[in-house]
């Protein structure tokens, strides 16, 4: 069992992507391909402890046929983090010259499976994508940072904000913690189902007379925003969402996720780096201000973005304090407004105007 419960707050501090370069000439969600560059030489932790594989050991890879279980390379690991506005995304590490790091790959699958297309698994094979290990290197830091030492060899996202997964080697670890990562996904609004999914598609051509019933589609503008989202259309899917919220302005769902798209929109390319110098070099430059809040929020620092716009609106007035505090109404939307963080953010934000 996990040693202590998960939470969208459990890692502060975004995870930087810029070392994410896309391949020349390789499709998005391309399957692996090189043999050779970029092997790790290092062995995984865990994974010469991990058992001995079994005769049925790539589960992972025989999951793949309902599309709940897909490859990741550099090409393809943001756009997957940003699927996490409709649905969790896992995203997992393991290396072809390490065998026996499949074994917790299969694992989480097997939990993935149980989910029923609420969660999507994505497996990145650091012999070919070592980039990739960058990303989870300062995973690691940062989860050390917050009482979770050790490597981290997975996550899960949520709003495009990562949670790090402990080691998992039994199913029951895996089915809690894909348990507690759906919990708060529903708490943050987040309720869709991984696009493409088929309980009921064979691994074979072979297809099943007796298939249960399909889970139900979701609205069609929701869909279309979605399917934007993965596109990286950002305009598209907040046109569909508006077009919903026209259609249905108590649709709570097409509220929150459209607050997700646009924060997405608006770091889309941003450098955390350069973003945080400039407003360090020029305390009254809101949309400086803005930019650092967002990226924190993005990288699950919510607290600290909150506070940022806070100070912010103290600082300033008329029409640039209107709109640091818009902007933060927007921020306490995309959190989602049951969330405590958010009231307490709202009393700090009414005791700064008053």
């Amino acid at each position: 069992m996990t040693n202590q419960p998960l939470n969208a707050a459990s890692l502060r501090g975004a995870v930087d992507l810029s070392s994410l370069k896309k391949p020349q000439g390789a499709p998005a969600g391309a399957a692996r391909t090189s043999d050779t560059s970029g092997a790790t030489s290092a062995p995984l932790p865990g994974a010469a402890e991990a058992p001995a594989a079994s005769p049925d050991a790539q589960a992972a890879d025989t999951f793949r046929h309902d599309g709940l279980v897909v490859d990741v390379t550099t090409d393809n690991f943001q756009a997957l983090a940003q699927q996490s506005v409709a649905h969790p995304v896992i995203v997992a590490i393991w290396a072809r010259s390490q065998p026996a790091s499949q074994q917790p790959i299969d694992v989480l699958a097997r939990a993935v499976r149980k989910q029923e297309g609420r969660v999507l698994l994505g497996v990145a094979d650091l012999d070919d994508s070592p980039e990739i290990g960058q990303v989870f290197a300062q995973l690691s830091q940062q989860a050390a940072q917050q009482g979770q030492p050790g490597q981290i060899l997975a996550a899960a996202f949520v709003q495009g904000q990562p949670i790090p997964i402990p080691p998992v080697v039994e199913d029951a670890m895996a089915d809690e913690i894909l348990g507690q990562i759906v919990q708060i996904a529903v708490q943050n609004g987040v309720t869709g189902r991984v696009q493409g999914y088929d309980p009921n598609a064979a691994p074979t051509s072979d297809t099943d007379e007796g298939a249960d019933e399909a889970e139900p589609e979701l609205p069609p503008l929701h869909q279309l925003a979605y399917d934007a989202i993965e596109k990286g259309d950002y305009e598209g899917a907040l046109a569909a969402f508006d077009q919903a919220l026209e259609q249905n302005p108590k649709d709570e769902e097409a509220r929150l996720a459209r607050g997700q798209v646009k924060l997405m929109q608006r770091t889309q390319g941003a450098d955390l780096n350069a973003a945080r110098e400039a407003a360090a070099s020029n305390p009254a430059d809101i949309e400086a201000q803005m930019t650092v809040a967002d990226l924190d929020l993005l990288g699950g620092h919510v607290e600290d973005a909150f506070a940022r716009l806070i100070d912010v609106v103290k600082a300033t007035r008329d029409d640039e304090r209107t709109t640091v505090r818009e902007h933060l109404i927007e921020l306490f939307d995309v959190v989602g407004s049951s969330d405590p963080r958010v009231n307490k953010a709202r009393t700090a934000l009414m005791s700064a105007l008053y």
